[in-house]
């Protein structure tokens, strides 16, 4: 019997105990669809944050407001004072590096918005920013137009609104542009539209209702508001000194004594791609244990049926080592009906995992990754079926071998 007989043998074998096989490889396609469905589900969420950050710029940074009071000589110091409306103007005039400036500031999270009978839930992001703000963000308009110097000079009422906030209002039956809508009491016009931008935020930027600075300051009241500076340098190459110039130009407008710590923060977006990448490896080593540990309990389960399998061939096997059958083929042919068995189940589980990881990654990132392909996770994954294979026919093709030929022949 040479080995080409016994691979037909095994594929004759595996067809004679089809509901057998089913269930064994589906136990191993679930295994592996754990594995490669988790794996392309945090490729694909990475994919998307990668196209939000691309979005913004790598050539962007932002100073904002330290959020959280720090420890210092095991004292706890108080909180920095947030980026007033001076620190922003005093900055943006005096950073002489031939960059793109936008001043920004958050009104409130909980806006809500209301055109006739119809109105959002209130989870509507109102933000006051210049005429830079779009480009500089990264938005991109759908129709209408951008602020401009007169609409921040004199305060008017206009907004730009995003995809979420149109589609709540005017469900698509009227055209946003030139209507009125009420937002936190006030009126204002809507002259643009925001293209659709999703994203790993959770479609939080696709909620948003852009109005002119001073407005914001206005509609803000007593409220103190703290102001976000974006900069846009004019290419990569120089945003490391285009970063020193700024943290040097903000500790003079913020009167930062020598030798004490920023009193505000830095926030390149280059830097904050490198960290969602180190927590996406992270989370990949967690997604590659999980789905070891599926393996794991599917290849015990093939271990068992593959032993079962022996038991019930045992006058088989006592039939062809009578017929010169040597204990090497007897351990190819249970070997490769293991091996077939777990890649029957592992393409089935690469077909699953890909599906089913895609579909989470799109939900997650409100379909802005796109689909991926993960080759090399597919690959692993069926390097890991034919591995898992050999681990659980091994030893039921060694006792199988070692079966004395008299004792087999007499087995009932």
């Amino acid at each position: 019997m040479n080995f080409i007989e016994n691979i037909r043998e095994g594929l004759r074998s595996i067809a004679g105990n089809r509901l057998r096989t089913i269930l064994t490889s589906l136990i191993i396609a679930i295994g592996i669809t754990s594995l490669v469905g988790i794996l392309t589900a945090i490729d694909g969420i990475q994919s998307s944050v990668d196209s939000s950050f691309a979005g913004l710029g790598a050539n962007t940074f932002s100073i904002v407001a330290r959020q959280d009071a720090f420890r210092r000589g095991g004292r706890v110091q108080k909180q920095d004072a947030p980026i007033d409306y001076f620190d922003a103007t005093q900055f943006k005039r005096r950073f002489q590096y031939g960059a793109t400036i936008s001043v920004s500031s958050v009104v409130t999270g909980a806006a809500q918005a209301k055109f006739g009978s119809k109105k959002t839930n209130p989870n509507i992001q109102l933000t006051g920013g210049d005429d830079t703000y779009l480009a500089v963000k990264g938005f991109t308009l759908q129709s209408g137009r951008n602020l401009t110097p007169n609409d921040l000079t004199y305060a008017l009422n206009v907004a730009i609104i995003g995809s979420e906030v149109a589609n709540t209002l005017f469900e698509g039956k009227l055209n946003p542009l030139n209507q009125v809508i009420r937002v936190s009491g006030t009126q204002y016009k809507i002259v643009g539209l925001l293209a659709k931008k999703g994203g790993f935020s959770g479609g939080g930027d696709d909620r948003m209702i852009l109005i002119p600075l001073n407005n914001a300051r206005a509609l803000a009241g007593t409220q103190k508001l703290s102001f976000d500076i974006t900069t846009s340098v004019p290419s990569v190459s120089d945003q490391d000194e285009a970063v020193d110039e700024a943290r040097g130009v903000m500790r003079q407008v913020r009167h930062d004594q020598l030798g004490q710590p920023d009193s505000f923060d830095v926030e390149r977006a280059d830097e904050l791609a490198k960290e969602t990448a180190n927590i996406t490896g992270y989370l990949r080593m967690g997604g590659f244990g999980i789905g070891f540990i599926t393996l794991l309990g599917a290849s015990i389960a093939l271990l068992n049926i593959m032993l079962v399998s022996v038991t019930e061939r045992t006058r088989e096997i006592g039939i062809r080592k009578s017929l010169g059958a040597t204990p090497k083929r007897i351990r190819e042919q249970f070997l490769i009906e293991a091996i077939v068995i777990c890649i029957l189940g592992g393409l089935g589980g690469v077909l699953l995992g890909l599906g089913i990881g895609n579909l989470i990654s799109g939900v997650v990132s409100q379909g802005k990754g796109g689909f991926v392909v993960p080759w090399t996770w597919m690959g692993l994954g069926i390097l890991v079926c034919v591995s898992v294979g050999l681990f659980a026919g091994i030893y039921p093709a060694v006792r199988a071998s070692k079966l004395d030929p008299i004792e087999a022949l007499r087995y009932e």
